[in-house]
């Protein structure tokens, strides 16, 4: 059978629904407890779920820009389009086992409706790229405003966490240097290889970069070109994708408010407030990346919440209660996404 764009987006589409279907069953937490928690939260869910709005406007500007500066000058690709496949790539990503395993193949097929398809497949590469070595900045960032706030006296500085900070520097530093040498010199042709070496995948790995060595020759091109020829394409995608997350950090911001955690009130307590949030947001996805296996990350979310919360000195219970409703977040963002997906343009 002949799989044509309209057959593989349905499959995307249905696959999207059963996950949906898959995480509200295996959601392990009680009607009774859900609904207390969505009642404790009520109108704050309204900005909760409203700044994804703003932050997926600012993951596409990123996208965009990598695909204006990488892509067919004579295309033009609307802003609302790259908007709804932005929210619904990552609905995906959020419901696939392996995060990229459906969002960035299904952008690829919908953006080579507008450019070719090696410039559709490098774009979707960069931007892949740019997501993830945003979180490796956020990381970064978060051990030196760890250690400003600690400096403060605002949190604690033992031996153990030392050690913790210390590990996450090297774990960046090795990250970065792998980045960039993916950036200056491709690394298609390098992963299709990689995958070769996994036990049953050999053949397929020779077969497939025999096939399509110049097709993958030029999308590693057009990776490397963007960082040599256009870096400011290049850094201001990767100063959106990183503001993306400071933004990101106001509904945990919102959701420390409704426990009453506002460090003092006033000004200042806002901002360490959101400091605090920060901090909670980037030690907890650092956490869920690191076994990102799992649909949605589902409990291992969780356990990075509560571990990052008490790590600052506040209540599991807030914890557990901010890991609900950013699942609960995550649900209908999903839902929106696989919604778009039937939306012609």
């Amino acid at each position: 059978m002949k799989w044509t764009k309209q057959r593989l987006n349905n499959l995307f589409f249905f696959f999207g629904v059963a996950m949906v279907v898959v995480m509200l069953v295996t959601f392990d937490v009680s009607f009774t407890e859900l609904w207390h928690h969505l009642c404790h939260a009520g109108y704050w869910l309204v900005p909760i779920i409203g700044v994804w709005f703003i932050v997926y406007g600012v993951n596409a500007l990123a996208w965009q820009s990598i695909i204006r500066a990488n892509g067919d000058p004579q295309a033009r690709v609307s802003f609302w389009r790259i908007y709804r496949l932005t929210i619904t790539g990552y609905a995906l990503n959020y419901a696939t086992p392996v995060g990229g395993l459906g969002g960035e193949p299904y952008r690829i097929m919908e953006l080579s409706k507008d450019i070719d398809k090696q410039h559709a497949t490098s774009s979707v590469i960069l931007y892949a790229m740019m997501h993830f070595v945003a979180h490796f900045w956020l990381w970064f960032t978060s051990v030196f405003l760890y250690l400003g706030l600690a400096a403060a006296g605002d949190l604690p500085l033992t031996p153990v966490v030392w050690s913790v900070l210390g590990i996450i520097v090297v774990f960046c530093l090795i990250a970065f240097y792998f980045f960039y040498k993916g950036y200056r010199n491709g690394l298609v042709h390098k992963t299709i290889r990689w995958i070769g070496k996994i036990p049953g995948l050999k053949g397929w790995s020779e077969r497939f970069a025999t096939n399509h060595s110049q097709s993958l020759h030029n999308i590693d091109k057009q990776i490397a070109a963007l960082h040599q020829q256009d870096k400011s394409a290049f850094y201001s995608s990767l100063l959106l994708e990183y503001l993306s997350r400071i933004i990101q950090s106001l509904e945990i911001m919102f959701m420390l408010w409704l426990f009453g955690v506002d460090c003092g009130g006033g000004a200042m307590g806002a901002l360490l407030t959101f400091l605090h949030a920060i901090l909670i947001l980037s030690f907890t996805t650092l956490f869920a990346n690191l076994i990102g296996f799992l649909p949605m990350q589902l409990g291992v979310q969780e356990g990075g919440f509560v571990l990052s919360i008490a790590a600052l000195g506040l209540s599991a219970a807030l914890g557990i209660f901010v890991s609900i409703i950013c699942r609960v977040r995550e649900i209908i963002w999903i839902i929106a996404g696989l919604i778009l997906m039937r939306i012609k343009d």
